[in-house]
């Protein structure tokens, strides 16, 4: 899709290294010459967006972790001095934090633009994998990263995810057991979860590189839905689609400013700020917004091991709502788990078999110029 590489070398230099390791060439071929579908929206600017997510995790996470002390009589503390004694590391702290929260957002609105325009169809079924592989290395990754700073809702969000490897039929104590490394969560689980979320994000780095490299074989989709037909349809990378994702990123980057400076901890709970107590249950487990799907199912579902089975995308406040008391959360729960897998299961292929699409235009091109003279 890529088509043959345009670069030429300038110099001496670089027609050596070009020769040798065409480093410069790759770069070129996938961020300039690249030909994107002239007609793409900035529902397609997530991407970029989430590639600029994971490079402020992964170095703000790197310097955080020069300071943080994996052991649970000091874990807490640390992470207090780190916001108090540490040059910026309350920005550091708040950065790392509620990027998180916003590397959440653009996946799902990514995730939602790949379903809306049909990402995940032929020839792109490598493509979509790879991102739900990314997907869920970044859901374990932020569970790690939500144990570590050692209060309430991190203890209590560890005993409660754990403990659902327990249901696994014969061997689900051992798996505990090895993951708690003994038998109960302390330091050994502690240093666990703190090494694997430091690893973790370079996994999700490997993985993006594949990613990438799919989408420059198969090429990107667009609105149509038409494959780009030749130099016609597409435009190169740079500028065009740079100068749209930089404005992209720059409006989602004000967003991400304001959870840092105005509200950092809008989107946690306050729970968190307290020092983690095996002897004092909080009145409700809450875990980070972005993985309340998981526990809404967790509480919809009546069977322990049901509910670990059941995995749920569906983005709803149910999971955060004291469900213990209010019967009607748990039904509501129940109600909108069972729509989302009858959507996906039943009501897409009945669709695929009942709808009658319209015709596709010629190309790119043809449709843009189409809706123009109409």
């Amino acid at each position: 899709m890529s088509g043959h590489s345009t670069y030429k070398p300038s110099n001496g230099f670089t027609k050596w290294i070009d020769s040798r390791l065409p480093i410069v060439r790759l770069v070129h071929d996938a961020g300039v010459s690249y030909p994107t579908p002239k007609n793409l929206n900035y529902w397609w600017t997530f991407g970029g967006i989430l590639t600029l997510c994971l490079g402020i995790q992964i170095v703000t996470g790197i310097v955080l972790a020069m300071h943080y002390i994996p052991q649970t009589d000091l874990a807490f503390n640390s992470v207090e001095h780190i916001m108090r004694d540490v040059n910026y590391g309350w920005l550091l702290r708040y950065v790392h934090s509620n990027g998180a929260s916003m590397f959440f957002i653009a996946v799902y609105v990514h995730m939602f633009r790949g379903l809306y325009y049909g990402s995940y169809k032929a020839p792109r079924e490598i493509l979509w994998i790879l991102g739900v592989l990314i997907y869920l290395l970044m859901m374990a990754t932020a569970f790690f990263g939500y144990v570590l700073p050692w209060g309430q809702m991190s203890f209590w969000g560890a005993t409660v995810i754990t403990n659902l490897f327990s249901a696994i039929p014969l061997v689900g104590k051992s798996v505990s057991t090895w993951l708690w490394g003994g038998y109960a969560i302390g330091d050994p689980t502690l240093n666990r979860f703190f090494s694997l979320h430091y690893l973790f994000p370079f996994l999700i780095a490997g993985v993006v590189i594949l990613h990438i490299w799919a989408l420059h074989v198969t090429g990107q989709n667009n609105p149509t839905g038409v494959e780009p037909k030749g130099d016609k349809d597409t435009v190169p990378f740079t500028p065009y689609a740079t100068a749209k994702d930089a404005l992209g990123m720059s409006l989602f980057l004000i967003l991400f400013a304001y959870f840092v400076f105005f509200n950092p901890l809008g989107l946690g709970d306050v729970a968190n700020s307290e020092i983690a107590n095996p002897l004092k249950t909080p009145p409700h487990i809450v875990p980070e917004w972005y993985l309340l799907p998981f526990y809404a199912i967790l509480r919809a579902v009546p069977d322990k091991l049901g509910g670990a089975q059941t995995p749920d995308m569906v983005i709803t406040h149910v999971g955060a709502a004291d469900g213990g008391i209010d019967f009607t959360v748990t039904y509501l729960a129940r109600i909108l788990s069972f729509y989302y897998f009858f959507h996906f299961i039943i009501l897409f292929p009945l669709l695929g078999l009942v709808e009658k699409p319209k015709p596709l235009p010629e190309s790119i091109s043809a449709s843009v110029l189409g809706a123009a003279k109409s």
